[in-house]
């Protein structure tokens, strides 16, 4: 079972979905250290990250965004912080999205 698990809904369509993700996986990569791989879909794209001690995927389509992590015994005492941050930042992505 995932540690972290955020949802969110959105109305970007499936192009404006994935430039938010592809913007939060360059932040992950260069803040983060993470390593982010991107698979496009039809109608669903994932983004798999992992780094020492966390990895996840998040799953984007033209609705909603939704990112499950598990992580390592270290990060886990930092759950409810990483949990925040991340989500702060998918709804900043989505909002400059929104406004574009």
């Amino acid at each position: 079972m995932p540690d972290i698990h955020i949802h969110r809904e959105h109305e970007l369509g499936l192009s404006g979905a994935r430039e938010v993700a592809t913007g939060w996986a360059e932040k992950a990569e260069r803040k983060l250290d993470m390593s982010c791989r991107y698979e496009e879909g039809e109608a669903e794209d994932v983004l798999h990250f992992s780094r020492a001690g966390a990895q996840g995927t998040l799953r984007v389509n033209a609705e909603r965004f939704e990112l499950q992590a598990t992580l390592g015994f270290l990060l886990g005492s930092f759950k409810d912080q990483i949990e925040q941050e991340i989500g702060r930042q998918l709804d900043e992505l989505i909002g400059q999205q929104r406004a574009a």
